[in-house]
């Protein structure tokens, strides 16, 4: 079943730059859907416009739809704070909050009016079991989280945004900056968060494309040149374009 489906969105900046170009895509939900190409693409000008991220940003054009369970969210009368409770985002650089581990994933939950303890914690220990952190922290939870080593940063950022009990979860190149060991550990807890929530990876690598997606779209200069099943989109892709970067003659 669909959960998001793009119709013919074109967004361009106030540069001049043309980002996105009538793109169309269906997003399963419950699946790992992978955004690839190369830098300038359009990938993570498409996250932001998920989650309406690019409202901070310099727009001069913009048109077409993004429908989440049939609701248009690029309407004006979208309650943006409450369409970022409902897609979490987590950026290639860990940004953690200058607080303890635990207040890193209380701090959206009471700003959001939650003050039962008992609730605060059950979040707590759910999403760090969800980002595969809780057996490293359980016993530091008060400890700052800065603290933590930079791979368990990233696992952290996405329990943080696991705790406000998303439906989806965007995430931009997360373990760019990570260690092979890290990196598995971020791709593993992917593979179990699909279970429960619809996923949409810009990768760091076709190789980690290749390794994570049950969907893939191959972007080029912000136009989406072919969409696909993961395993055959990487195996047998239809377009040219696609089989050249996929086996690395560009990119």
């Amino acid at each position: 079943m669909d959960k998001i489906i793009i119709e013919n969105l074109s967004l361009q900046y106030a540069d001049g730059i043309e980002s996105l170009r009538g793109i169309s895509l269906n997003i399963r939900e419950k699946a790992v859907t992978v955004l690839f190409g190369p830098a300038g693409g359009g990938k993570s000008t498409l996250l932001r416009c998920l989650n309406r991220l690019n409202d901070l940003t310099e727009v001069k054009a913009s048109s077409g739809k993004i429908l989440i369970d049939g609701k248009n969210i690029l309407d004006p009368d979208v309650d943006v704070i409450a369409l970022r409770r409902k897609i979490g985002m987590v950026f290639a650089r860990p940004v953690v909050l200058p607080l303890s581990i635990r207040g890193n994933l209380t701090y959206g939950l009471e700003l959001a009016g939650e003050k039962r303890r008992s609730k605060l914690e059950e979040a707590v220990e759910r999403s760090l079991k969800l980002a595969a952190l809780w057996e490293e922290v359980n016993d530091r939870l008060d400890d700052p989280a800065i603290a933590l080593s930079g791979g368990q940063q990233q696992r952290l950022c996405l329990a943080r945004s696991l705790a406000l009990q998303p439906e989806i979860i965007l995430l931009d190149e997360p373990t760019s900056g990570l260690d092979p060991i890290s990196t598995g550990k971020v791709e593993a807890a992917l593979q179990e968060l699909k279970k429960e929530y619809t996923i949409i990876l810009v990768p760091h690598s076709v190789q980690q494309a290749a390794r994570t997606a049950d969907y893939a779209a191959f972007f080029l200069q912000g136009e989406l040149i072919e969409y696909g099943e993961g395993q055959s989109l990487f195996t047998a892709p239809r377009q040219k374009r696609t089989e050249e970067y996929v086996t690395g003659r560009f990119g």
